[in-house]
């Protein structure tokens, strides 16, 4: 899980019936597996899990993608292939976590009370 300010880099595909998203490790390793198939996708992929947005778009909440989901969506519910066409046909995307919000010094107690 990343914390506050590091970057996440993957790529979103929007199919006819819900929005997908694999992670990657970063844009030039997305674009040599692009130029060279004989790439490992293990060298690009960010962990091995299609996520599905429900039609939230790119920054949605991500759920696992169902093999029901993956078949009706891609014709198959192997992930391989599935990902491979994600990375084909993909858009690639970064975004930048914000830091973390909650409260400091929990002995204060909650910051909603209005001290």
């Amino acid at each position: 899980m990343t914390r506050g300010n590091e970057s996440n880099s993957k790529v979103f595909y929007k199919g006819a019936n819900d929005d997908f998203v694999v992670f990657v490790d970063d844009i030039a390793a997305l674009n040599n597996w692009r130029n060279d198939r004989s790439i490992p996708l293990a060298q690009v992929l960010n962990g091995w899990k299609v996520f599905v947005t429900h039609k939230h778009g790119a920054q949605g909440l991500l759920d696992g993608a169902s093999k029901g989901l993956l078949e009706s969506e891609f014709g198959t519910s192997n992930e391989d292939d599935v990902m491979t066409k994600i990375l084909e046909r993909g858009e690639y995307q970064i975004s930048v976590n914000s830091s973390h919000q909650a409260d400091k010094d929990i002995r204060k107690g909650p910051s909603v009370l209005g001290r």
